[in-house]
């Protein structure tokens, strides 16, 4: 479990060994500016910068271990901690793609509104019970030809597979709202097994035919979510491709990466320097049971109010990172984006993109397409070490 190192709080007492890193904080396509001047410049836990990003990792849809619901299929298992932590990871980042589908990036959530009832719906599909349509018991029983089983612990690739799945199964059903019909998923994967390592190929002549095909030949594109599992390194990532992984944090369509420490699943949001933001699951709660049509129920272990952090050259080497993109637009800049990263990977990029099977060489899209504004490159991503950075390490936030 992820959740040793010191507690700071980072609006209250104590804020002693808080990191004093003003550099920016990038969190799923937004840059936090963090450095200030005035009074309270010396304290970069006190700028506008940090509490806007406070205000954002908080109203991310947190989803961790849960005790208490109904067994899973003929099992006696009813609840998943000390296993779990993979499909909540995987639960997490799906999550923020409806989130961010149905309300825009800037929505953020309030303690004193009322509960939307989309809001409300989004976290339906996602509880504890065979009539959610995400939920545990359903995305084991997708994935049982990929090796998923309660009580086992499963990888990044397996559990992207079984999203697409689950998806393709569930679009096909009516009754489970409107919601599971909007978005498809797609694997970015080069092989079959994809446990092999090197790039996987994105082919835009296949994600186009995905989107046509979900959408019943109704439509050329659809909202799409692409999910990239990758082996990077033997154990531990290796160094040529961290500062290509904090760079896909900057894109307007990131949705973070499933990773963490060797059989400790997370969901990694942010980047600051040499570290990564993550979301764990590896808290236990009461399961909340949460209807389609409820508007008066506790959401808040839904949030989380404790911001993580684990330096991200120790992270697990097998991961996955994922991307929403909204249109065709969308996804063409999500292209330019992913192009411009691999021109500045020395030859080890994270992937590889094409137009169609037949291409011989990369897709172009630097001479198609005008350079978005506001892509940071690599080498504006990548700062320098924090000293004496603490692994692992947590800020209350008040």
């Amino acid at each position: 479990m992820l959740n040793s190192g010191s507690m700071r709080r980072i609006l209250g007492f104590n804020r002693t060994g808080v990191s004093a890193s003003k550099s920016d904080i990038w969190l799923l396509g937004i840059c936090y500016r963090i450095s200030q001047e005035g009074e309270n410049a010396l304290d970069p836990t006190h700028s506008e910068g940090f509490a806007a990003f406070v205000e954002d990792f908080s109203s991310l849809i947190w989803i961790t271990y849960r005790k208490g619901f109904a067994p899973i299929g003929d099992t006696k298992y009813s609840s998943d901690v000390y296993w779990g932590c993979m499909l909540r990871s995987s639960q997490m980042l799906v999550a923020q793609a409806y989130l961010f589908h149905k309300f825009g990036r800037s929505w953020r959530k309030s303690p004193h509104m009322p509960l939307d009832q989309s809001y409300v719906e989004i976290l339906h599909l996602f509880g504890d019970a065979e009539d959610s349509p995400f939920s545990i018991h359903n995305l084991l029983q997708a994935g049982k030809s990929y090796g998923l089983d309660p009580g086992s612990w499963v990888g990044p690739y397996a559990m992207c597979r079984t999203w697409e799945s689950l998806v393709r199964n569930k679009k096909e059903e009516t009754n489970n709202g409107l919601l599971t019909s909007l978005m498809a998923i797609y694997v970015v994967s080069g092989d079959e097994d994809g446990e092999r390592g090197g790039a996987p190929v994105l082919c835009i002549e296949d994600i186009s035919k995905h989107c046509f095909d979900f959408s019943g030949g109704q439509d050329d594109w659809v909202p799409i979510l692409l999910l990239v599992p990758l082996v990077l390194g033997l154990e531990k990532v290796n160094p040529r491709y961290l500062p290509l992984l904090s760079a896909t944090f900057t894109f307007p369509q990131s949705l973070g990466v499933l990773g963490g420490k060797p059989g400790a699943s997370t969901y990694m949001v942010g980047v600051q320097d040499e570290k990564a933001f993550y979301l764990d699951p590896h808290e236990v709660q009461q399961v909340v049971q949460i209807k389609r049509d409820s508007v008066d129920i506790d959401t808040s272990s839904y949030h989380c109010n404790v911001v993580r952090h684990i330096p991200l050259d120790s992270i697990d080497s097998s991961l996955a990172i994922g991307f929403y993109c909204r249109d065709k637009s969308d996804f063409d800049d999500f292209c330019l984006r992913a192009s411009e990263l691999i021109n500045q990977s020395n030859g080890a990029p994270l992937f590889t993109i094409t137009e169609t099977h037949s291409s011989q060489t990369p897709a172009n899209y630097r001479a198609n397409s005008p350079r978005s504004e506001g892509f940071d490159s690599i080498d504006n991503v990548q700062n320098e070490e924090v000293e004496n950075s603490v692994q692992d390490d947590e800020w209350q936030l008040l």
